[in-house]
């Protein structure tokens, strides 16, 4: 074991959802705040970091666009994945009572999904670049009228009280993010496990090549999950395709399904497998 510090990387301030996920998924290694994506996964690539934590779709908001055009840059690999539900509190300044607030501050997704609530205290909503951001922006102010909607670790980081917990209007609302490394990870199929296999391609330039490409997975019982295109090239003349599947290469049906898209695809190439988060099956609706 090297005597380095073990660091994370993620996007974002100090307290925002991804430097919480960081904590609850990896609580003994360092975080690491950084400006962009592209720095995050340019860290672990440059080995300045051992992993990134990079969200990569929302529940509410879809998917994170710009992740789609990272991924094909860099040699990284996915070694797993963790699902954080998003928990809006409201926070203001230590003895701060709710009826003295005026305003409150937050990323514009964030004030939108506490728009009832927000209404409901007959306060104005104020735009800010992040939830974090703005929990930072409060503490520093020394104004008892403003509040701010953030995690539950930047009212701790920020000195903050958590003036109502949960204030998002509707539950639910959960981001996904990709762990990354520089190091391909696959586990060791152990039967009665799940895992999922992330997979980026191109199609062939031929009649219904993308049905002929996923047609395998069809035949061979194979679970697809998620399937996303993204142009890949600033021409608009390439389409390319992320695609997760439920299975593990050592699977003789996984075998065989990745042999019919190998045959029909081009540019293939697979960011990783990694043991699916419990998160997926929480309400026990397992696919066989």
């Amino acid at each position: 074991m090297s005597d380095k510090p073990q660091i994370i990387a993620y996007q974002g301030q100090p307290g925002a959802y991804s430097h919480l996920s960081c904590t609850r998924a990896f609580p003994e290694m360092a975080p690491h705040a950084c400006e962009t994506f592209a720095e995050a996964m340019f860290m672990v690539e440059a080995g300045r970091a051992n992993l990134a934590m990079i969200p990569l779709e929302n529940s509410t908001a879809g998917r994170v666009e710009e992740i789609y055009r990272l991924m094909p840059k860099t040699q990284l690999n996915i070694v797993g994945e963790h699902f954080e539900p998003v928990n809006h509190c409201l926070l203001a300044l230590p003895g701060t009572k709710i009826e003295d607030l005026k305003t409150v501050s937050s990323h514009p997704q964030a004030l939108a999904q506490c728009a009832d609530h927000i209404k409901g205290l007959g306060i104005n909503p104020v735009a800010g670049m992040d939830t974090a951001g703005s929990a930072k922006i409060l503490s520093e102010s020394g104004k008892p009228q403003f509040a701010a909607i953030a995690s539950s670790l930047a009212a701790e980081l920020y000195g903050l009280d958590i003036l109502c917990e949960n204030f998002q209007d509707k539950d639910g609302n959960t981001t996904r993010f990709m762990i990354l490394s520089t190091e391909k990870q696959v586990p060791e199929f152990v039967t009665g496990n799940r895992y999922i296999t992330t997979i980026m391609f191109t199609v062939r330039n031929i009649p219904a090549a993308l049905y002929k490409a996923l047609g395998g997975f069809a035949t061979n019982g194979v679970n697809m999950v998620k399937l996303e295109s993204y142009m890949a090239s600033d021409t608009m003349t390439a389409t390319s395709f992320h695609l997760d599947v439920e299975g593990h290469p050592d699977q003789k049906a996984m075998k065989h399904a990745m042999q019919e898209l190998e045959f029909f695809a081009k540019d293939l190439r697979v960011m990783g497998t990694y043991e699916a988060h419990p998160f997926r099956y929480q309400d026990d609706i397992i696919v066989e």
